[in-house]
């Protein structure tokens, strides 16, 4: 994870818009959600970036908890028939859980490489921490 002569990039410019953390000119993605294996232009290898389930537990939290409770009170207030109820919550709760997971994966594995995040290790007991 070597900077290099390439200028500092923040993630949030970065991650957001799905490009390279190094050069922000490479893709990030090579689909939805799948993270391409290197940048096409620095040639920067993505092995080092794991998000794991970061962006679906903020997606669930700050999307789709807001969204369901604005189903919920619509359903209370209006009660509209099941079948309208379905056919409108439905799409957005898809929308809304699905469109922000590629942004906040891209901003997930950006920060990853901006901060230099990696595995913990334990350091061996005869050699003191640096």
């Amino acid at each position: 994870m070597d900077q290099g002569d390439y200028p500092v990039m923040r993630p949030v410019r970065t991650g957001l818009r799905g490009r390279c953390p190094r050069c922000g000119k490479g893709k990030l993605f090579s689909g939805l959600l799948t993270l391409a294996p290197r940048c096409e232009v620095c040639g920067l290898d993505y092995s080092f970036a794991d998000p794991a389930d970061g962006p679906a537990f903020f997606v669930l939290t700050f999307m789709s908890v807001p969204i369901l409770a604005l189903i919920l009170w619509f359903a209370t207030v209006y009660q509209p028939p099941l079948w309208l109820l379905a056919a409108v919550s439905l799409p957005v709760l898809l929308l809304g859980g699905i469109l922000p997971l590629r942004p906040l994966k891209g901003w997930l594995v950006c920060s990853q490489y901006f901060h230099k995040a990696e595995e913990g290790r334990l350091a061996p007991k005869d050699r003191p921490e640096a």
